[in-house]
């Protein structure tokens, strides 16, 4: 791998530094910080660390927007829970382009899904949590974006 390799990682496996540099930067965008001084002072992290990370850490949706996004979604088989998970995606605002369920296997069935999220939709980490918390789903991976 190279350094133009990327990685999508949860928050919760991300170095605390890196975190604070994506929340400095939010800051600085939103107009709650006027200085990346400010900024970093307000997060607890130096400016050095801030302009190391800057350029390569970035929240995941804010590179998506408007986008095609493949998701593969395991879940039990059982009536209604489909329909659970689309209204997740729907309250995100992102466009339903295809579906594809396989035959469940030990009442497993793996779902594939292709979403277009609109600029206006919000943030692609939400709608992954909202689908992980549906009762019944055993998981969501990003499998790719187009």
């Amino acid at each position: 791998m190279d350094d133009s390799t990327y990685f999508v990682v949860k928050r919760r496996a991300l170095p605390e530094v890196l975190q604070n540099v994506v929340e400095a930067k939010y800051l600085l965008d939103t107009g709650k910080a006027s200085t990346v001084h400010e900024a970093t002072e307000s997060v607890g992290i130096s400016r050095s660390s801030f302009y190391k990370y800057k350029d390569d850490i970035f929240l995941f949706h804010d590179s998506l927007a408007g986008t095609t996004i493949n998701l593969t979604v395991g879940l039990d088989d059982e009536p209604g829970l489909l329909s659970d998970v689309l209204k997740e995606i729907a309250v995100t605002g992102a466009n339903i382009l295809t579906i594809h369920q396989s035959i469940p296997i030990g009442g497993v069935a793996s779902l594939s899904v292709s979403v277009t999220s609109p600029v206006t939709s919000g943030d692609i980490s939400q709608m992954v949590s909202s689908i992980e918390a549906v009762k019944g789903v055993h998981y969501v991976k990003i499998i790719g974006r187009e």
